[in-house]
């Protein structure tokens, strides 16, 4: 396994949180630094936390997934001064794109080296969003066929807008699912005992949350990746009086928020969340599925689901019924810091660039938002890839630059038939002189529309051999045109990042089982620049 650093293109929100002292002052309250860690430590260390019943909680949650000793050591020192690195997604199928893998490994490999930085115990955590109701955005995996990424979506159909850890599957349709989805990878050694393994996961779960945490968690075991579902009903309990902090200072954290996004607006850099000020930032779990509150007086409201709560209600919800309420992208990491003291959070792009607007929102309730480390990213080049790349003479630099279409026609243009592409010019050009001369002498204008479609049907008969010259040079050809889509589809499929389209299992497949543990030791740099890593 090799390593190399890799330029890819960064959002605006990324260079300037990288590199713009100014920006990170007036959108974070700690900048990305080693001195931040020690000064977040004593903030924590200032402020109360459930941290026997959270890790009670968080115990009974995962104990039907299976509790490695590592974990149970995390839940130990998290009950009595632990603080946390946390990372978060949604419940994807197969673990979802590749970015949650990395995610996870950001966590892991920060916690332990805070851990020996700051002489304290510092727990990875992951934090699953299990109350998101967008199925449409989990229920299907890609895989590579024929140098393009192939969207392959699980067939049943949900109508409710209910939370992924509420959504049950069919197992029958699951099993198929899955069966067909590793029929697109290639048989190697690995094979048979991957797809078992997850088949095993999928026949044990029931729902996609549970599906994802059981894959997450195997994969995860060795380093004591904790793992919590946001819509965990004994978690909503312990938000109980979060939830009536939010209800309470829900006026003032949409005027906060919307107020940092528009001057984020002004700076360039558009509207991630946009925000209204009349927003409650909160859900309320209705029959029909999650709607979505709004305010209105002292009124929250859903006008297209018929729901109205006077506050007083909605303080007696949080207190009696929690698991009624759910948090939005806005107060999901106001609700993570109040339950746990979070060292630092690690999000990809999009989750640094909507945290830049909550800033003021933390500061309303009296904390000061964690440091935001940028996610490792990375892509994976299998020996297969490799071979391809050498052969076509590109790099994965080229890949990326989108060079592999010019590469590819330049190929194709060294091996043609320069000959018979000349001869198949001047046959056309003596046909078009000698129809020229004789359509000036033709004075039957019947005669003369025959004439033309003589010319036509002799034109068609060149263009036909032309087009088989050009099917026999890609036909014998075929085996390098191929290594030129196997790179690009790989690498950068539909000019997209590997870690956004791909699951984990096709590299599973063919690195083997000790890929998650091979990438953790490896010396992955946690700066936010991209790596390549060579399997």
């Amino acid at each position: 396994m090799e390593i190399a650093s890799q330029n890819v293109h960064k959002s605006a929100v990324m260079e300037a949180y990288g590199q713009d002292a100014q920006f990170n002052k007036t959108f974070f309250d700690y900048p990305l630094s080693a001195e931040s860690y020690p000064q977040r430590l004593a903030e924590l260390n200032s402020r109360l936390f459930q941290r026997e019943e959270l890790a009670r909680t968080i115990r009974s949650y995962m104990e039907p997934f299976g509790i490695s000793d590592a974990a149970s050591a995390h839940l130990n020192e998290l009950s009595n001064n632990g603080v946390v690195i946390v990372g978060g997604q949604q419940a994807g199928l197969l673990t979802g794109p590749l970015y949650s893998i990395h995610k996870a490994i950001t966590v892991i490999l920060l916690a332990a080296q805070q851990r020996k930085e700051l002489g304290v115990p510092v727990i990875p955590v992951f934090w699953v969003a299990g109350e998101d109701h967008d199925l449409e955005e989990i229920n299907h995996v890609f895989s590579e066929q024929d140098g393009r990424p192939l969207k392959q979506q699980y067939p049943e159909r949900f109508v409710l807008k209910t939370m992924a850890s509420d959504t049950e599957y069919d197992a029958v349709q699951m099993t198929s699912y899955i069966r067909q989805v590793f029929r697109d990878f290639e048989e190697t050694a690995y094979t048979k005992e991957l797809l078992e393994e997850v088949l095993q996961s999928a026949n044990q779960e029931h729902t996609f949350t549970g599906f994802f945490v059981r894959l997450m968690n195997g994969l995860f075991k060795k380093h004591g990746l904790l793992f919590i579902d946001s819509a965990e009903k004994a978690l909503r309990k312990l938000e109980s009086d979060y939830f009536k902090k939010l209800i309470k200072e829900s006026e003032a954290i949409a005027e906060k928020i919307t107020e940092k996004e528009r001057l984020f607006k002004e700076q360039g850099f558009g509207t991630p969340i946009q925000s209204a000020k009349d927003a409650a930032h909160l859900f309320y779990i209705h029959d029909t599925g999650r709607v979505l509150l709004s305010r209105k007086g002292d009124l929250f409201i859903n006008e297209s689901a018929g729901i109205q709560f006077t506050t007083k209600e909605m303080l007696e919800i949080a207190e009696q019924t929690p698991w009624q309420l759910s948090n939005n992208v806005a107060t999901r990491p106001l609700m993570q810091d109040m339950v746990f003291p979070v060292l630092a959070f690690v999000g990809g792009p999009g989750e640094i660039a909507y945290w830049s607007l909550l800033k003021d929102a933390f500061n309303q309730l009296n904390m000061k938002m964690p440091i935001l480390v940028p996610r490792i990213s990375m892509t994976l080049v299998t020996q297969q890839t490799l071979h391809a790349l050498e052969k076509s003479k590109l790099t994965v630099a080229g890949v990326m630059a989108g060079e592999v279409i010019s590469r590819r026609a330049d190929f194709l243009d060294e091996q043609r038939d320069v000959q018979l592409e000349q001869l198949l010019q001047e046959t056309e050009n003596v046909i078009q002189e000698q129809y020229n001369k004789m359509k000036q002498h033709i004075t039957d204008k019947d005669l003369a529309n025959l004439a033309e479609k003589n010319r036509a049907y002799h034109l068609r008969q060149l263009t036909y051999l032309q087009d088989k010259a050009e099917d026999a040079l890609l036909r014998k050809y075929a085996v390098a045109i191929r290594d030129y889509s196997r790179v690009e589809g790989d690498l950068y499929p539909e000019r997209n990042l590997q870690e956004r389209t791909y699951t984990p299992y096709p590299y599973l497949n063919v690195y083997g089982p000790t890929l998650i543990d091979d990438l953790l030791k490896a010396p992955l740099p946690i700066n936010g620049q991209h790596v390549v890593i060579y399997l």
